[in-house]
């Protein structure tokens, strides 16, 4: 029971396809309580089922945008804990008909929009999580190699992306002198609600499949298992890290050599191939 005692606050547990999810149920296994957050009273009819298995009736709004839900969640959790050990930030949100096309076409409201959910909200959790973390702690948030690399259909959350990998290296160089460790988890491309507003998520995936190292694509223990690494003491020496967890695809620069071939045919017609 590595996590027996330990408190942790999931921020954006949306259903059982969720990394959230993959990663609170791994933790539950060694342990750990919850508090977990709904968004709206739609969501809360998903997330109260959800935490009720793994045992918890804790489960309070929190809508980033409306800093008066924050002020009551921790309020709420002082009250009953006390204190937090691990947070998992698990949010983002952009239009998704901004997702597609061109980035130079993105609107300030909706880069605004997003630039908050998705990388603004881990800075304000950090400030508020920061005096309740009175033993140490580890905060971790969810990101994607689109952050690095240009992704078609990704656009303006790439960008985000990558303001809140940088953000994870300021705030764990600011939290660190109270031993609270920040790191993210790049995953890889895997079937959740949010990656439902990505298009051509099944081309992502088939590639994944067929080109990383490992040739399959990430699975939900694989996010359970690196998400209970950073979130317990099996970390303790490690903060400001970007981890991939996507069967190395992050490193290719090229298809495999037998995916390659397969796309010869097809190329042809486009391009020259050289024999």
């Amino acid at each position: 029971m590595l996590l027996k005692g330990k408190k942790v606050l999931v921020l954006g547990l949306a259903n059982e396809m969720s990394m959230a999810w993959s990663i609170a149920s791994r933790l539950h296994q060694e342990g750990a309580e919850f508090c977990f957050t709904w968004l709206n009273e739609a969501l809360k009819k998903r997330v109260e089922p959800l935490a009720e298995k793994l045992g918890c009736d804790f489960t309070l709004e929190a809508d980033v945008t409306r800093p008066e839900t924050l002020d009551n969640l921790f309020e709420e959790i002082k009250k009953r804990w006390g204190k937090i050990d691990y947070v998992l930030h698990s949010l983002a949100f952009s239009d998704k008909s901004q997702l597609e096309g061109r980035y130079v076409d993105t609107t300030l409201d909706n880069f605004l929009l997003t630039m908050n959910i998705s990388a603004f909200s881990l800075v304000d959790i950090c400030k508020r999580v920061e005096p309740l973390m009175t033993d140490g702690g580890s905060i971790v948030c969810m990101t994607y190699m689109g952050s690095e690399k240009v992704m078609p259909n990704y656009n303006v959350m790439g960008v985000a992306k990558a303001a809140l990998e940088c953000s994870v290296r300021y705030l764990a160089n600011d939290l660190g002198v109270n031993n609270i460790r920040v790191n993210a988890i790049s995953a890889g491309p895997m079937r959740t609600l949010a990656a439902s507003g990505v298009s051509d998520l099944r081309l992502m995936l088939d590639w994944t499949q067929a080109n990383a190292p490992l040739r399959r694509n990430v699975s939900q223990e694989d996010i359970g298992g690196i998400g209970l690494f950073y979130l317990s003491d099996l970390s303790s020496g490690v903060t400001g890290e970007v981890t991939h967890c996507d069967c190395g695809i992050n490193i290719m620069n090229m298809p495999q050599t037998e995916y390659n071939e397969q796309l010869k045919p097809f190329l042809k017609d486009i391009i020259k191939v050289e024999k």
